[in-house]
């Protein structure tokens, strides 16, 4: 037996099309929240703190960011990511030292973790941020030519690299920003080089911190 047509919605309308699906309007994406007390956040930036148990980035609203600068607080498990760019113009690294690295792309990011009581080196892939499995020893040699090394807080800052034409830009940054940059990367990166999409979001994201960076000064010390 053939099956009916479908009846028009109304005299003289052509009769609806079958197999069509309706759509919904997409959902606003839901506001994000202080992971410690649940509090909405304003729109970002937001602080960050970071969870030294698990290694990861809490989203923070200000009061919980604050409460959490203070030393032992939480018995230490949370600390509050700061807002300091240092720079270093005068540092001595150059293709030779970055040669020690033996990291296949133009950027890499240094920082000291607590939990493993040792210097920890990433660089962004496509596959996200990777750790470098270089000896420690040598990190330390090529870290040597920069007294930005011996100025990094504990799990909450980097010090963050990039090799382009030639030269080594050398930047002290609240760690965060390190992860937002290999987020980036992941998300631009084509073929094996990154693409040109992907190398001009680089050249962008260093400019933004050229803007920022300061140089040291003697209260930045520990």
């Amino acid at each position: 037996m053939s099956a009916r047509p479908t009846a028009p919605a109304h005299p003289g309308a052509p009769p609806a099309p079958r197999g069509l699906r309706r759509f919904r309007a997409p959902r606003p994406p839901a506001p994000e929240c202080c992971e410690l007390c649940g509090a909405l956040l304003a729109d970002p930036p937001h602080r960050h703190l970071v969870d030294t148990e698990r290694r990861a980035l809490a989203c923070a609203c200000t009061p919980c960011a604050l409460l959490f600068e203070r030393p032992g607080s939480g018995a230490g498990r949370f600390r509050t990511v700061p807002d300091r760019y240092l720079a270093d113009p005068g540092h001595t690294l150059d293709d030779t030292t970055w040669n020690l690295l033996q990291i296949p792309v133009g950027v890499a990011f240094f920082l000291k973790n607590t939990d493993l009581d040792r210097l920890v080196a990433f660089y962004p892939s496509p596959a996200g941020a990777t750790e470098s499995e270089l000896d420690p020893g040598t990190w330390q040699t090529v870290l040597g030519a920069t007294p930005l090394a011996g100025l990094l807080a504990p799990d909450v800052e980097a010090l963050l690299l990039r090799r382009s034409e030639g030269s080594v830009d050398c930047y002290l940054v609240p760690v965060d920003i390190c992860y937002e940059l290999v987020g980036r990367m992941r998300l631009l990166w084509q073929g094996f080089d990154g693409g040109a999409e992907a190398r001009a979001a680089l050249t962008d994201f260093f400019g933004r911190i050229a803007r920022r960076a300061r140089a040291p000064r003697e209260d930045d010390r520990p």
